[in-house]
């Protein structure tokens, strides 16, 4: 029985530990690092609250050390979806009617213990794991998570609070239910932070959901599941399986209960996702939700009046941490002509100067890229540019994958504006720059928003403000998430909620109430203290 109203204000951003010489962080760290090195895990999936191992086990190994093994994970087939869909609507009945308060304490408890005893395993699985530096797996697995489990809960609470008004003789109010079904939650490679968010968005609302974490990213999702664990989620709400895509979207897109779909991958699956969808659309209870974020291909629209130093280190860190693999990662950038050469020679200069290797190194700045696939499919495009005329290899480009998955940061100038790395996403350490007449600002900036389909992040880098507003007029449709004087990198949950359109997804901006809204269903509720007794009304009168 509630008895009162419940306030969870608004949190501050978990701080960002720095791991400097001497630190109690670092040191713990490196600790855990050894640890997990020294064991492997059996990693098995969790379906209704029971650990499931099926024998069909594949190993996990370190993209930036191939030949270690961090333990096997058991994958999954067709009879486990069905088990994880069954678990999932089996629990959400008490699930949905647990009290908001104890609800939201799991989820808060959640983030205390990776704030607390679970941030060094946290950090140390997503950086053997998915080839992460220490710092960029501390703005992921341990800030950003903490950070989306935090806030969400005040979202949430707010959204709660939100109710009509009464007129004289009535009561009106609003029920925020969860979606009628169970929530498949898919999630990418290159963020363990998304990897929880997705499944807990959604569960925070009242949902029960089905899991599938990127094959590439199980290490750490596994550790995330046992956190939740630990806080209390009960058994059936999230469900983690190993399968693959194909099995996965065969029964779930046709699946009476579907209720809705939670996304962050590729645009050609979000694509088949969606027409899957559309054609079973009969099939459903409801019409499902569909909310993702998918490709980019993101800019950096340089002014004149730019500082080349501004210039070259928005360019390095925006398009070469974490190898480039972000969805925000700058991907292709326009320099003006009268400081091309400056910013060309520190882009030359900085990636001379980047160290690369493992994780364990913490004075790399550079690690591996995820997989074998992904190294063949960047390579490639490096490859293919040593041997056209309309394009130059400026920096970089040597790729070995005799040891881990390594490509050196690479900078390609382009002559033609619409050169294909200016136009595809690589998704990787490769940034391609276009020099524009510096009196060209304005078609340059027509430029931008018409090469690519895409429209997730972009920045605009310039000391003239009247520019700045020119180009964050024009360039309204070109990214979901706009920089100025920045990197298009680095989106903070409270203070810029993330995710583009076109292309790039649905833009239902992941940390912010926005996303909490499509896991929810309002009901209308309308109590008449005095009910009529007759049907007549005055007007019917004459006298």
């Amino acid at each position: 029985m509630n008895t009162g109203y419940f306030n969870y204000p608004l949190p501050v951003n978990e701080p960002v530990l720095n791991y400097a010489p001497g630190s109690a962080e670092k040191k713990r760290l490196k600790e855990v690092l050894a640890e997990l090195k020294s064991e492997q895990v059996d990693v098995p999936m969790y379906i209704g609250g029971q650990e499931v191992r099926t024998g069909n086990k594949h190993p996990m190994n370190p993209p930036h050390e191939k030949a270690h093994v961090l333990g096997h994970f058991h994958e999954g087939d067709a009879s486990h979806v069905h088990q994880a869909i069954d678990a999932a609507l089996k629990a959400k009945e008490a699930w949905a009617s647990m009290s908001w308060e104890n609800r939201a304490n799991i989820f808060l408890r959640a983030a205390d213990l990776i704030a607390t005893k679970y941030r060094p395993y946290m950090n140390g699985t997503t950086m053997l794991g998915q080839s992460k530096s220490a710092y960029q797996a501390e703005i992921d697995a341990a800030c950003e998570i903490i950070d989306f489990l935090r806030f969400n809960v005040h979202y949430l609470s707010e959204i709660y609070r939100q109710q009509p008004i009464s007129s004289p003789g009535m009561h009106n109010r609003l029920e925020y239910r969860p979606l009628e079904g169970f929530v498949l939650a898919i999630t990418p490679f290159n963020f363990t932070a998304i990897g929880g968010n997705l499944p807990t968005s959604a569960a925070m609302c009242g949902n029960t959901v089905v899991w599938k974490a990127a094959h590439t990213q199980i290490y750490s999702a596994q550790m995330f599941m046992r956190v939740m664990k630990e806080a209390g989620l009960p058994d059936g709400v999230i469900n983690l399986i190993y399968v693959d895509g194909p099995t996965l979207g065969n029964i779930c897109f046709s699946h009476r209960d579907f209720a809705g779909v939670h996304f962050t991958g590729s645009t050609g699956v979000f694509n088949h996702m969606w027409k899957t969808i559309g054609e079973n659309i009969s099939k459903f209870r409801t019409y499902p939700r569909i909310v993702g974020e998918t490709g980019g291909k993101d800019f950096v629209m340089v002014h004149h009046s730019a500082h080349p130093d501004v210039v070259a280190t928005a360019l390095l860190r925006g398009a070469f941490e974490y190898q480039g693999q972000k969805c925000s990662a700058a991907s292709r950038a326009y320099i003006p002509s009268n400081i091309a050469d400056a910013v060309k020679q520190k882009l030359v200069d900085g990636i001379n100067g980047f160290k690369m290797g493992t994780v364990e190194d913490f004075t790399n700045f550079i690690n591996a890229v995820i997989d074998e696939k992904s190294f063949d499919k960047i390579s490639a495009y490096i490859k293919n540019v040593k041997t056209s005329d309309k394009a130059t290899v400026l920096a970089g480009g040597h790729c070995d994958k005799s040891k881990g998955y390594f490509i050196q940061p690479t900078v390609i100038e382009a002559k033609d504006p619409k050169y294909v790395t200016m136009c595809e996403e690589i998704f990787g350490p490769v940034l391609t720059i276009y020099v524009y007449p510096h009196d060209r600002f304005e078609e340059t900036l027509t430029l931008v928003d018409e090469t690519s389909p895409y429209a997730l992040t972009g920045s605009i880098i310039s000391q003239d403000r009247a520019a700045v507003e020119m180009a964050t007029k024009k360039l309204v449709n070109a990214a979901g998430n706009f920089y100025i004087n920045d990197k298009p990198t680095g989106a903070v949950v409270g203070q810029q909620p993330f995710g583009g359109a076109r292309a790039s997804g649905t833009n239902d901006k992941a940390g912010s109430q926005l996303n909490l809204y499509r896991w929810l269903s309002a009901r209308t509720i309308k109590e008449t203290f005095n009910p009529p007794t007759e049907y007549g009304y005055p007007f019917m009168q004459e006298s």
